[in-house]
């Protein structure tokens, strides 16, 4: 049996780099190599119903293999096969599979998080889960920056790209991200109660970008502020509840640009989003200022938001 570790990838963008980076660690600190399965987790319906759904990493400087179809559960009796497996698992002292695990504190849902030390592994085995916590792979943060890198094929070389970094790299730029429809953007699915949720997020958030506005007019220099988005319809409904007059939108990019493009920011309002989160972390600026909210965690891991980001 061969010395690998097979990563399942899902979800939007954000979330599969917590999923590779997660491994990525694992891979470099056993000394295993690391494949990929970018199909398991995309097989059923219900988790394409997103338009940020699909397997995204193929854009970025990342190069591992992908896994066989026989350490690939991508089909309904497969996925079966892997519960069963994971069940008895449980009782076998060199563990076949990671699976995050998820239990409830207070009613609500929190990601158990694991020191590997605890562990012992087979040769080969498989990972599932998020892994929303920095202390998995801090350690490799410069070979993270390499490998999230959009590859040059898919960056675009045009005049407004090249104007908006311009504009990133000679002002005080603070990137802003909002996130629009976080509960109600599932194609075919019309819900009262999560388009309800979604108007609410989308107000706490605005609170608290105005929070962080008013914090970086006090800290630094005429800032600039670059707001990105998923959803740009009657934006002026959004720009007008925002305490605003120095701003520019970023607008016209697929969300492989978009990333790209906060790396020439400066300073970063982090959106409670996994993508904004991995666009402020992986940045460079020496000076950088990462706020991040108070009172909004878009993950069930109670340790998502590094501890040098500042609480507004």
């Amino acid at each position: 049996m061969k010395n690998n570790i097979i990563v399942q990838i899902s979800e939007g963008l954000g979330n599969q780099f917590f999923m590779y980076a997660h491994a990525y660690a694992l891979s470099k600190k056993l000394e295993k190599k690391l494949l990929i399965d970018d199909t398991s987790g995309y097989y059923k319906n219900k988790n394409l119903l997103r338009p940020h759904q699909k397997y995204m990493l193929n854009f970025f400087h990342i190069n591992n293999s992908l896994a066989s179809s026989n350490y690939r559960y991508d089909n309904f009796i497969k996925n079966i096969l892997k519960k069963v497996l994971i069940f008895f698992d449980r009782f076998n002292k060199n563990k076949r599979f990671i699976t995050e695990s998820i239990v409830k504190i207070d009613g609500k849902k929190v990601a158990k998080n694991y020191i590997l030390n605890n562990i012992k592994f087979k040769k080969t085995f498989y990972i599932n889960g998020n892994f929303e916590n920095i202390s998995y792979f801090d350690q490799y943060r410069d070979d993270l920056i390499k490998l999230f890198t959009p590859k040059k094929d898919f960056i675009n070389d045009n005049n407004d790209n090249k104007l908006i970094i311009s504009k990133l790299d000679n002002t005080n730029s603070v990137s802003i991200h909002i996130r629009r429809n976080r509960y109600s953007d599932q194609k075919g699915f019309v819900y009262k109660n999560n388009s309800i949720k979604s108007k609410n997020f989308t107000n706490d958030t605005l609170q608290y970008i105005n929070r962080s506005i008013e914090y970086f007019k006090k800290n630094i220099s005429d800032p600039k502020f670059f707001i990105w988005s998923n959803d740009f319809t009657n934006f002026d409904d959004i720009t007008n509840k925002l305490n605003i007059d120095n701003f520019e939108l970023i607008k016209n990019n697929d969300p492989i640009n978009d990333f790209y493009l906060f790396k020439f920011a400066k300073h970063f309002i982090v959106s409670p989003s996994s993508y904004h989160w991995w666009g402020a972390w992986l940045n460079q600026y020496n000076n950088k200022i990462c706020l991040r909210p108070y009172n909004i965690n878009p993950s069930n891991n109670e340790k998502f938001w590094p501890k040098s980001w500042i609480s507004v």
